[in-house]
């Protein structure tokens, strides 16, 4: 790809790679049934939803929920995704992606906010681990900003990794404000759970496709 080494990526899992967008609306529906509520569409997720998740339903709901009632939505949710995932795929032309970053001489790999123990396995299923130097999935309560997770996930990877010479991609503003935060640049996806306009909010490169993203980041890295 034309660069010297140094440059790494690392990647968002939910909506960047793994293109989960049904199940996730199917979740999230699941449990807006929990308080009552109608059941929205992908548009309306996208222009709505953001990090922390109880500010999510607060838009919805005109309120916070309670603690029993996120506990009680957040278990339904992971419940009816775990039982729905298996239907989804990879993004379209992640693999190649993935493979010419790594024949390229450049490192990447995975931080993600889903679980941990659930993300690896899922992962490897799918053949591509071998493309990553670290695997990281959520450790602890769901549905809080990824931001001090990024700062940990690199500070894991050491001197493999300059966060000056890295760039997350991801489908959503957190991924943003988690780059911004550990030193590292950004490229958000539109493919995954945000809008176009509300990505942009965030100040990075958007773009509609990994291919455009992967070229975004080796210039941002260059």
């Amino acid at each position: 790809m034309g660069m010297q080494s140094g440059a790494h990526i690392v990647w968002d899992w939910n909506g960047t790679l793994f293109h989960d967008n049904d199940a996730i609306i199917g979740a999230t529906n699941a449990a807006f049934v929990e308080l009552g509520l109608e059941p929205i569409t992908l548009e309306q997720y996208r222009a709505l939803y953001c990090v922390p998740v109880p500010k999510f339903y607060e838009r919805l709901l005109g309120r916070l929920p309670t603690g029993a009632e996120w506990e009680l939505m957040d278990e339904v949710f992971h419940r009816y995704y775990a039982e729905h995932r298996s239907r989804c795929r990879l993004t379209e032309g992640a693999v190649e992606l993935l493979a010419g970053w790594t024949s390229a001489g450049h490192s990447q790999s995975i931080l993600s906010m889903y679980g941990h123990e659930e993300l690896v396995p899922l992962v490897r299923g799918f053949g591509i681990e071998t493309h990553f130097i670290r695997v990281d999935g959520r450790t602890g309560p769901s549905g809080g900003s990824k931001a001090e997770h990024m700062v940990r996930h690199l500070g894991a990877l050491g001197a493999k990794v300059n966060p000056a010479r890295t760039v997350v991609i991801g489908d959503a503003a957190d991924d943003a404000v988690a780059a911004r935060h550990a030193g590292a640049r950004a490229v958000l996806y539109t493919g995954g759970s945000h809008s176009r306009a509300s990505l942009e909010e965030a100040g990075v490169p958007v773009v509609d496709t990994l291919r455009e993203a992967v070229t975004e980041a080796q210039r941002l890295a260059a």
